[in-house]
Formats: structure tokens, sequence, C-alpha cells
């Protein structure tokens, strides 16, 4: 659905090298620390900045022989970007008509209905959560079959990013071979809503990795400095002193469970990835 090869940017000090691909029917996430690079990758492959190096496939077609009816199956949320406030939402009806032969106004009204939307009102007006709302319900109403999301639910809290994630969920029950790519610093929303995930750092991919094997066998492991020395280094990700001893990320959470028995095994999540890769220099 989406490949991107080797993509190369740089910005000053900064230099973006990254690969990633979306297959269809999935939803992947892309996380990272602020500045980590997945605005930069977003807008490379919406063709908003130009790179330097690689390769952006999306349906199997370079973006750069893309046509408007290509762009038209593409669904975009970015994080700085929206509705201009002057306008209403009966004003901006016209124009996504005139953007996506195939919008669905009457789905799109059904939604702004279902979440309350005033359709009179300038959008200037709305809160951070019904402009996020409305930027997603744009995205998913003129059948889409990717769907590029950029912190849609930055700034929400936790009632409205149920919501956003439930839209996104019926979006991708609607059709089997529809895909998604969404960037998030909040680390449940993508836990709950993901088939996969790359961890960004410093410009580059650090981990690529399904979300159950994630969540199912990687483990924070607690030991001291006599027990550190006794662990088997062989599937010891990251480590860190810590004022106790270590404390060490594995992806291979069974393994010490059978064969250390005495040392503290802690789940672990996206979170634990980033806190371990934060100082990594790329």
């Amino acid at each position: 659905m989406l490949k991107v090869e080797n993509l190369k940017k740089q910005y000053g000090s900064f230099t973006l090298d990254c690969s990633l691909e979306v297959m269809p029917g999935c939803i992947t996430g892309l996380v990272g620390r602020n500045g980590a690079g997945k605005s930069t990758t977003f807008k490379a492959i919406l063709g908003l900045i130009s790179t330097d190096s690689g390769s952006i496939s999306i349906f199997g077609k370079d973006i750069k022989d893309f046509t408007e009816t290509d762009k038209q199956k593409i669904g975009v949320v970015l994080s700085n970007s929206g509705f201009s406030g002057y306008l209403t939402i009966n004003d901006i009806l016209p124009i996504l008509a005139s953007l996506y032969p195939l919008f669905d106004q009457a789905a799109f009204l059904e939604y702004c209905n279902r979440f309350q939307l005033p359709l009179d009102k300038k959008i200037q007006k709305f809160s951070t959560g019904m402009k996020a709302k409305l930027k997603l319900i744009a995205a998913i109403t003129h059948d889409a079959s990717l769907l590029l999301l950029d912190e849609p639910t930055a700034g929400l809290d936790v009632v409205a990013r149920d919501e956003l994630l439930t839209l996104l969920r019926d979006f991708m029950e609607e059709k089997e071979d529809r895909a998604v790519l969404i960037s998030s610093h909040i680390s449940t929303d993508l836990e709950s809503l993901c088939d996969d995930l790359y961890l960004i750092g410093n410009g580059k991919i650090l981990l690529h990795e399904d979300t159950d094997r994630l969540l199912s066998q990687y483990a924070i492991l607690k030991v001291d400095n006599r027990q550190f020395q006794k662990l088997d280094p062989r599937y010891l990700l990251k480590w860190k002193q810590e004022a106790y001893g270590y404390r060490c990320l594995t992806d291979q959470k069974q393994f010490y469970l059978e064969n250390y028995p005495d040392i503290v095994v802690e789940k672990s999540g996206i979170d634990d990835l980033i806190l371990f890769n934060k100082e990594v220099s790329l």
C-alpha cells in the first residue's frame, strides 16, 4: 500500500534516513519523541517537502507519477493544518465535493451530527476536539484507500481520543484492503489500535515490531548488580544503570521468567522503547 525506501532529507544538523512499509488491511503506527522525524516523514510522503534521495510508492506507484485521481484515494490529517477558521462546515461542503468526486456528503453530515458539530458556526470557535473530529471526518468520507494521520489525537481528552479511534476502527472494517499510517505521542492510543509499530529517533527507524509481540514478549527486567552479572545478555536490547542496579529491556520475556525466577519482570510498552532510545546517537 505504502512503501518508503531509504528516504533521506537533510535539515541542518538533522538527517532523516527512513524506510517503512504499510500493508493493506493494516494500521501502522509511527512513534517517537518530539523532533524524532515523524512529521518530516509525513510531509515527504505527501510531497510537501523535497527529498535528497530514496523512493516513495503508494498503491505500487511512485508518488512522482501521481495523478489527481491517485491523490483522491488518500485521506490526510496533519498536526499543524486544518480548515480556515473563518469558514463554517456548510462553507466547506462544496469545497470537499469539488476536491473529491467520491465525497459522501450524507455520511459526512451524519458524522457531524453524531459528534454535535454545528454546521453554521465558524470553525475558529470550535474546541480543539471539535476541530480534530472535523479533520478526521473529512479524511474518511471520500472513500480513501490510505489514511495518513499525523498526531490526529493531539490535545484531546480521553473521551475525544476514544471517539476518534472508534472512527478509525469503523473505517477499516468497511473495506479490508484499506490501510492507515498514524503517528501519536500517546502510546496507549497506538497500542490499542495498531497492527505494527515503527520507532523513529533522530531521523532513523530504530525498531519495527508487531504490536501483539511488543506487548506480549517485551519486558523490563529490574535487577541488582549481582543479578545483572549473571543475566544471559543475548536477549537484552538495552540497559541502564539505576540506584538499585540495572533496568533492562528485553524482547524475550518468557526466557527470563523461566530461567531467572528471582528477578523482577515487568510489562513494557511503547513508552519504554522511547525512553530507552532517547539518548541513542544515530
